[in-house]
């Protein structure tokens, strides 16, 4: 079993760890990273860049988990 790989710059978003089979992900909040990334660019920009750079980066063997978090009605 490989260690679980982390999102580099986003400790603060991350909310836990997930399990797949025997595989440890560690599992971080969308509405968090997002609020990292605006702290440099706006939401379009930051919802850009996390939906291509981010969770569109398969890395292997314990690729992190993102959660959307946003409350829903």
């Amino acid at each position: 079993m490989s260690e679980p790989l982390q999102a580099d710059g986003y400790e603060d978003a991350l909310i836990g760890v997930g399990w797949q089979f025997t595989q440890e992900l560690r599992v971080y909040s969308v509405k968090k990273v997002l609020e990292i990334l605006m702290r440099d660019m706006s939401y379009e920009e930051a919802r850009e860049f996390y939906d291509f750079n981010i969770v569109g980066a398969y890395v292997g063997a314990g690729t992190p988990v993102f959660v959307e978090d946003e409350e829903f009605d």
